[in-house]
């Protein structure tokens, strides 16, 4: 062979060599992926996902997937190029995902944090929902504060000035929402007996305060147990509150049907945005969801990525979601995503 072939051959040897090296050199990219979707009330490895106990639950025929995304982590080249061609995949920056600031295992920890907060959310949203209201209670009293002498430890405050406190959150915006020195109307239930007291609030370093701790509870005769492990977030919020509504109602409000979506919960059943819709939509598709339950300020971008097949329903709270399952399951078509 000659030298000049020879040196061809080498140069495309080493090329290819090259290109195969930087084909496989990690990137500070992540491809996020479809990732699995789970029956909020079936099983996940051999554990019912919600148990209910001390109560009559009912057996529904049909399904409530939550769904999820998967992060793939260890990034090459090729990976990248395959999630920037893929209308299922999204390629984003790593510190998207992982902050600088925090290690991937601290970052992994505040998603399992969000996710058992996302359950206990989840829990008081649905028992509301059945009728068994949050109570804001007076954990103590400030000794010589302005609610001395005025309110007492376990009294449940019912409303400030006649609006309703239906969260602690909801007392304190009450309170601060008027200058220091303001003479509050406070309703509150003691020993089962009504009452109303005066109070007037006092500056605390430039924040008006009644001078209690308040704490809250939601009496119910029954415990709910949620199982499901390997998942971070709190995006799970609202499946799992209509999976303890659906199995604690004698109706069955998937009518048989695969139901499948996404979205945060607060204490009051309201649904926040989230993360990863277009990988969300696919992943429910896939499991064979009949209809996608999207939180309103997500609709945009769910719009934007809609999986043919796939219709959508836009949900703000979980009145909004019961009424598009009761819609649906009858026949009807639920209010469809839309654009304001």
């Amino acid at each position: 062979m000659r030298r000049r072939g020879v040196t061809v051959i080498l140069g495309a040897l080493i090329t290819a060599l090259l290109a195969i090296g930087v084909m496989a050199v990690p990137m500070p990219y992540v491809v996020l992926k479809p990732g699995p979707t789970v029956n909020t009330l079936g099983s996940d490895n051999g554990k019912e996902v919600i148990r209910v106990t001390k109560a009559t639950t009912s057996v529904s025929k049909g399904q409530l997937r939550l769904t999820t995304v998967g992060v793939q982590n260890d990034v090459e080249l090729v990976w990248a190029i395959r999630g920037w061609v893929s209308n299922e995949q999204a390629v984003v920056p790593r510190d998207v995902i992982y902050p600088p600031d925090q290690s991937q295992k601290e970052v992994e920890e505040q998603n399992q944090q969000e996710f058992q907060s996302s359950q206990s959310t989840a829990e008081t949203a649905a028992l509301r929902e059945l009728g068994y209201p949050v109570q804001t209670f007076v954990a103590a009293v400030t000794p010589n504060g302005p609610s001395a002498g005025k309110l007492a430890k376990d009294d449940i405050i019912t409303s400030v000035d006649n609006q309703p406190v239906t969260t602690p959150e909801k007392l304190t915006e009450l309170i601060r929402a008027k200058p220091a020195g303001t003479d509050h109307v406070i309703a509150y239930t003691r020993a089962g007996k009504p009452g109303t007291v005066v109070v007037k609030s006092a500056d605390d370093k430039g924040t008006p305060r009644v001078g209690v701790q308040i704490d809250k509870k939601q009496p119910h005769p029954f415990d709910v147990e949620i199982d499901l492990g390997e998942i971070g977030g709190p995006s799970a919020g609202l499946m799992f509150t209509l999976g303890i509504i659906d199995k604690l109602k004698p109706e069955d409000l998937t009518g048989g049907k695969v139901i499948a979506g996404t979205g945060t919960i607060d204490d009051e059943g309201n649904v926040g945005p989230i993360g990863g819709i277009p990988q969300k939509l696919v992943g429910a598709h896939d499991a064979g969801a009949q209809i996608f339950l999207v939180p309103k300020d997500n609709c945009a971008e769910a719009l934007r990525n809609a999986v043919p097949g796939l219709p959508m329903a836009e949900v703000a709270t979980v009145d909004d979601a019961l009424a598009a399952l009761s819609t649906f399951t009858s026949g009807g078509t639920p209010k469809p995503c839309s654009v304001a």
